[in-house]
């Protein structure tokens, strides 16, 4: 190759490579929309106990993953469902205190996502159901000029581990992810 040709095919290779996904598509978990939805920390849960009053209420999932009930104490949530839940707050209670509860759990308010990167307003935002990465940027106030507007890397904790992938922006999202907007080189 001449020496002046040198530059040019530098430059070329530069912008290919600027194109290319930093991580693969197929290494991140499709998400699968008919699973049920696991609870984590940062959740809030409305708990019925049908026929009493005083335990019912709406309970944070904490950080250790649990919530806390009057008479039976911490119960374990994280990575449950909510029917999962429900039965396991009937044992307790069933365990010396009621003869027959009847437990309803559902999600009061999903923990937050958020949007980092080249969006107007990056920061901390509430879950919608249905979300997908291009709404998530609407809520943040949009792109930046210079904002890729063609792709996002989301982080999702998968089975305990943290797990990046490059998605299209019509992916869905799930509470607790980190969504990424990259800088756009042209």
């Amino acid at each position: 190759m001449s020496r002046s040709l040198a530059p040019l095919a530098l430059a070329a290779a530069l912008a290919a490579s600027a194109c290319a996904p930093r991580y693969a598509a197929q290494d991140f978990a499709i998400v699968d929309v008919n699973v049920p939805y696991r609870l984590a920390s940062g959740d809030r849960l409305r708990v019925i106990v049908f026929g009493q009053d005083n335990l019912s209420n709406i309970y944070a999932v904490d950080g250790s993953g649990r919530i806390s009930m009057p008479l039976i104490g911490p119960v374990e949530a994280q990575g449950r469902t909510t029917r999962q839940l429900e039965q396991a707050i009937e044992g307790r209670l069933r365990g010396g205190f009621l003869r027959e509860p009847k437990v309803s759990v559902e999600v009061d308010t999903y923990r937050p996502f958020f949007v980092l990167g080249e969006v107007t307003n990056s920061g901390q935002f509430p879950f919608v159901n249905g979300m997908t990465v291009q709404t998530a940027v609407a809520i943040a106030g949009g792109f930046t000029p210079r904002g890729q507007r063609n792709y996002a890397e989301v982080t999702r904790q998968i089975d305990g581990q943290l797990v990046t992938g490059t998605v299209p922006i019509t992916y869905q999202v799930q509470p607790g992810d980190t969504i990424v907007i990259k800088e756009r080189w042209f």
